[in-house]
């Protein structure tokens, strides 16, 4: 026997780990996220309670997006008639993560006097989408759920009822860890995210069926039995604090050891996410050349075009000699 012991690398920070759980028939991923969603909300300098609102949305999207098996994106998007009138976070396969909000100042202060912040209060009523581009030679793909002052969980629970009819588990949460700067005089902040997705896929798909997944016309709840292997997932994914999801001294790892270790819990490969915007000079100047040549307003031989990107606030001018 080998007295060599195999050391063990923990995943770290924007890193989503699958991880499955095979006595519950439980797959899932997690994730934590740190410098990545730090600079993202940093440079668009949000007001804290809308940053905590696209915190959730970036840690569910990566959840989501990391999912995809093919080169792509995955965009989330909510459009409403709260404060936050549109916000998407965009994730392009393998890695790539970018996001953008839309607010409205004096509909955000009167919230804010009014102490309704919350992320459900900050989107009001409204829609979810979530789309699956897989190319320009592919048809897309599209779920909506309606925005009726639910959260972001809330709402994705809603869609893979209705849409993907898996019974599915999502945990978000959103801190903003203050430390001492290194000369101690000051404090400095750092934003941090936490997800758990769970999701129930026996090998029979009659277990699926149950009331998480109402399918007559009356929604009668009471006609589906609940597995008790499901019932089970769900309470463990209820236990967790929105503290454990964002600490920095729990690892994603430990944290689904402490969830599931009664019946043991397996993690694979995880999936690093980075802070990465996929405009490019290229893009803007091809954009430029789909109208130059409009008759109503053709571009001038000394016009030069103007742009700056919202989602990572890159500027761009270009020349109409460029084009």
């Amino acid at each position: 026997m080998s007295d060599e012991t195999v050391e063990y690398q923990f995943a770290g920070e924007d890193v989503v780990v699958p991880f499955a759980v095979e006595p519950l028939d439980i797959r899932g991923r997690a994730v934590q996220l740190g410098p990545m969603l730090d600079a993202i909300l940093k440079r668009h300098d949000y007001p804290q309670d809308i940053a905590f609102l696209m915190g959730e949305m970036i840690s569910l999207a990566v959840l989501l997006g990391t999912s995809l098996k093919f080169e792509g994106n995955f965009i989330l998007q909510t459009q409403s008639d709260g404060p936050v009138s549109l916000a998407v976070v965009d994730f392009s396969t393998p890695d790539s993560v970018r996001a953008y909000a839309r607010y409205n100042k004096e509909g955000y202060e009167t919230a804010l006097k009014e102490g309704k912040t919350s992320p459900r209060d900050l989107l009001g009523d409204g829609i979810m989408a979530m789309t699956i581009d897989h190319g320009e030679d592919m048809q897309r793909y599209q779920g909506i759920v309606k925005l009726d002052g639910i959260s972001l969980e809330e709402a994705a629970h809603q869609y893979f009822r209705q849409s993907e009819q898996i019974p599915t588990r999502i945990k978000l949460s959103v801190a903003q860890i203050l430390r001492p700067s290194p000369d101690g005089n000051e404090t400095e902040t750092s934003w941090r995210a936490g997800g758990i997705l769970a999701q129930f896929l026996p090998e029979s798909v009659d277990r699926q069926i149950q009331r998480d997944l109402p399918s007559g016309a009356d929604d009668e709840e009471d006609d589906f039995d609940e597995d008790n292997a499901w019932l089970e997932a769900i309470a463990l994914m209820d236990t967790v604090g929105d503290d454990e999801l964002t600490d920095p001294q729990l690892n994603t790892e430990r944290l689904l050891y402490r969830l599931f270790h009664e019946h043991g819990v397996r993690v694979f490969e995880g999936t690093p996410v980075l802070d990465k915007c996929t405009c490019s000079r290229e893009k803007v100047v091809s954009l430029v050349q789909s109208f130059k040549d409009d008759p109503e307003k053709p571009m001038k031989p000394d016009e030069t075009f103007k742009t700056t990107c919202e989602f990572c606030s890159t500027s761009y001018e270009v020349s109409a000699s460029e084009v």
